[in-house]
């Protein structure tokens, strides 16, 4: 990297996050002294964000070629008053906490405890969710049976397609006037009229935000005694002239155009999952051909522009969390996933360019968790592309992921999307798949399957706090088999899965009625054609998904449990379920024959597979498919986060040997450690399940550093294209040893630049809980 990237990637590594009141302010000053209550909740959506970009403060950073930012400067965190308002102590804690702190100020506290907090107590979407929720609902919230995503951010995971690239702002209100016409004799005219009025003023609102960078950096440039950074700031100038008004034609207007759309978006309101780009290599694959062959770009030019928008994410960490939140998606990470490789939409042929390549050794060389990067890899795209990507992940920093095209297109097909659509498609946030710019890919929460195992196990009632929680169903010492067994847990999973969907059902529509983003809706296909709000049904598609967690925790608590009191009959189930309840105190013995002695999940062992399909039949038949209030249905997906550490909190012992308050396994991973038979044990075991019924998938594997060497990384392009073959989704990789970890755990100065991959992104080690950088030094270390 050059002098400019080398100091702004520094700038933005050693800058701590903090609290930006800015945003709370103006929001709460929209809402005191500029809201008409005549006005449509579409269009008192868009005058409130006018008003936050018309008023926030504006910052360019001395050298960067990309500008903008949400809050104040670099690292400034806004937070979202109207979906949550924090408390004194929420503030306390985040600035205090071991992990993910956040600076809080005097000041600010000050402003939340004299103006946020009085206004908006008692007004937040935090606040009614709550208050929608039933008692039942609670009960199970509490436990940890589920975890609510929309008690603290609102609905997101959106993606872009190429459409910014082709069309400015300008263009999009063309659009607008078009459907406003179109629509005329629609029975809902007069509600669709106010939605594409709002998208017009937020359209509008974002291009007025563009000149106000104009105009400073045309300041600056007056001030500006050196002629080379007076000529960089009138570039700065004639670029935020141009976008996102007009469509770009160069490269840098192209990834200038896309920074001011994802400020718009993550403005607007705090979409989970940020927003993501989408497929750069192949949106600006046109920009990047045209000045090559015209000789106004070089590609070390393209490099730099490139890593000055990667520090761009990496400027703005994720709004702050607290409880719950905070534990099931503890990190600083957005979750914004860049896309390289795949195929074309048009006729499915390989899609890897000049882009593909140059993205990986901006990867390589930037190393910063943010943006998270992927590969999406075909049959059809070349091994050579597959070794790049996997030399840059035996650098042992958590990137790319890998995505397997070919399934993703099954996937999509299977949900009814368009070949085209599927095509031009991919993952998303952590692992969740989506039509690019045609999709409202709702995530609502996590789902505890080991913990419904232990519910059932206890007739309904939580261990932990003896409180009837689920279903009462038969007691431990009435079971009689274990085809039984499974009819009670089933009942008891369909009935969480039922209680979660009957929240998430008003959530939908509080979130449509009180809380559309007309600039959102702007970006998502067919929202203009239908005048119709993102959170509203106005996508193309629109899938709700309830991600389950502890797969292989939950295959191997029922492998334990049928092996050992139905199969070998080495124990009653009453004599299991007191064992369980003292967690295996006085009886070690049984807890080792669980452990050591009984079929496991990750070993390409049928008995423990065969259960960890049917463990995942069972979740599938519970939730795919049933209606939300969009238009669209609920899907499976299977990631943690950072959940399978608080889900583990929550959950007592297990059949599977595991104690009280341990992690679960994470995706689709095995136990930590139960895999014993190498990599492609692995493998099978985790495509013991058809993955084209998901909408994603997450596998974790951990290898040593010293394995990666001479062949290593052929080895592992091998490993990766197999389990593809066997039809896998999406696989990740950690490449560090566990001595490396521990010293680390121990003496965190030493380490500071350390990055491993946790779920669906990568993190500094040394920033993560001690729960879970034990969960990851745990991981079984496989040899290729």
């Amino acid at each position: 990297m050059n002098q400019r990237v080398r100091k702004l990637r520094e700038e933005s590594i050693n800058m701590k996050p903090f609290i930006c009141p800015e945003r709370a302010e103006l929001v709460t000053d929209f809402y005191i002294k500029e809201l008409d209550e005549r006005l449509s909740a579409p269009i008192a959506r868009a005058r409130m964000f006018e008003y936050i970009l018309a008023n926030k403060s504006i910052h360019i950073s001395e050298g960067e070629m990309i500008v903008g930012e949400r809050g104040s400067g670099p690292k400034a965190v806004s937070t979202y008053p109207e979906i949550c308002c924090h408390s004194i102590e929420d503030l306390e804690i985040m600035s205090t906490r071991e992990k993910t702190q956040y600076a809080v100020s005097d000041d600010v506290k000050k402003v939340y405890k004299d103006r946020i907090i009085p206004y908006w107590q008692g007004k937040t979407m935090r606040e009614e969710v709550f208050e929608r929720a039933g008692e039942d609902w609670m009960k199970a919230f509490d436990a940890g049976v589920f975890t609510e995503f929309m008690e603290q951010r609102s609905p997101g995971h959106a993606i872009l397609d190429d459409k910014i690239y082709n069309r400015g702002l300008n263009d999009f209100k063309e659009e607008i006037r078009e459907s406003v016409y179109e629509i005329e004799s629609d029975s809902e005219a007069k509600e669709k009229h106010q939605q594409l009025e709002a998208m017009a003023i937020a359209a509008d609102a974002l291009i007025m935000f563009a000149g106000r960078y104009a105009d400073l950096a045309a300041e600056l440039a007056k001030n500006e005694s050196s002629s080379e950074k007076k000529e960089q700031l009138l570039e700065i100038e004639r670029i935020c002239r141009k976008v996102p008004a007009s469509k770009p034609d160069t490269f840098r207007e192209a990834l200038q155009m896309y920074w001011f759309i994802h400020l718009g978006v993550i403005i607007e309101t705090n979409p989970w999952d940020s927003y993501n780009p989408g497929r750069i290599d192949q949106n600006l694959m046109p920009f990047y051909e045209k000045e090559i062959q015209s000789g106004r770009l070089s590609r070390e030019q393209a490099v730099e522009l490139l890593e000055c928008f990667w520090i761009k994410f990496n400027n703005h960490p994720a709004p702050p969390k607290v409880g719950i939140t905070e534990e099931q998606s503890g990190t600083y990470t957005d979750f914004s996933l860049i896309n390289v490789g795949g195929v074309l939409p048009a006729d499915g042929s390989d899609a890897v360019n000049e882009l593909s390549y140059m993205i990986m050794d901006v990867v390589e060389e930037m190393r910063l968790t943010q943006p998270s990067s992927c590969i999406q890899l075909s049959e059809k795209n070349p091994d050579k592309f597959l070794e790049r990507a996997c030399k840059v992940i035996c650098e042992g920093f958590g990137q790319p992921s890998v995505f397997n095209t070919d399934v993703i297109i099954k996937e999509m097909l299977n949900a009814g999307k368009s070949l085209e659509d599927a095509r031009n498609g991919g993952p998303s946030g952590c692992v969740t798949v989506s039509a690019f710019g045609k999709e409202s890919c709702i995530l609502t929460g996590y789902c505890n399957m080991p913990k419904i195992l232990e519910i059932t196990i206890n007739a309904g009632v939580d261990p932990l706090t003896g409180m009837q929680v689920g279903l009462k169903t038969k007691p431990a010492e009435e079971i009689e088999s274990f085809d039984d067994f499974l009819e009670q847990y089933k009942r008891q999973l369909n009935y969480f899965i039922d209680l979660k969907i009957s929240l998430n059902s008003e959530i939908e529509r509080l979130y449509a009625e009180r809380m559309p983003v007309p600039f959102m809706s702007l970006l998502v296909d067919d929202c203009i054609n239908r005048g119709l709000d993102y959170h509203n049904g106005g996508p193309r598609y629109n899938p709700t998904y309830i991600q389950g967690v502890g797969l292989g925790s939950a295959a191997d608590a029922f492998a334990g449990l049928k092996y050992n009191v139905f199969d070998e009959k080495n124990i009653s189930m009453k004599e299991l379920a007191e064992a369980l309840k003292n967690n295996f105190e006085d009886n070690e013995y049984l807890r080792q024959q669980l452990l050591n002695k009984t079929p496991k999940y990750g070993n390409d062992d049928n008995y423990a597979d065969e259960i960890a399909k049917n463990v995942f039949q069972m979740y599938y038949d519970a939730l795919n498919g049933k209606p939300n209030t969009k238009g669209g249905f609920y899907r499976v997906n299977l990631l943690p986060t950072t959940s399978h550490i608080y889900f583990g909190t929550v959950t007592g012992a297990l059949p599977s040997g595991r104690k009280a308050g341990e992690p679960l396994s994470d995706g689709i991973s095995p136990t930590q450690g139960a895999d014993q038979v190498g990599p492609t044990g692995v493998i099978k075991s985790a495509s013991c399940f058809d993955h084209s019924l998901t909408g994603g998938t997450l596998l974790n594997m951990k290898f040593s550093p010293e394995l990666m060497k001479d062949k290593g990384v052929k080895a592992l392009a091998d490993l990766i294209r197999s389990y593809f073959k066997l039809g896998g989704h999406h696989i990740q990789f950690n490449v560090v040893d566990k001595e490396t970890l521990l010293d680390a755990q121990q003496n965190p100065e030493k380490h500071k630049d350390l990055i491993v991959r946790v779920a669906g992104y990568s993190d500094y080690f040394v920033v993560l809980g001690r729960e879970l950088q034990n969960e990851i030094i745990n991981r079984t270390e496989q040899a290729v």
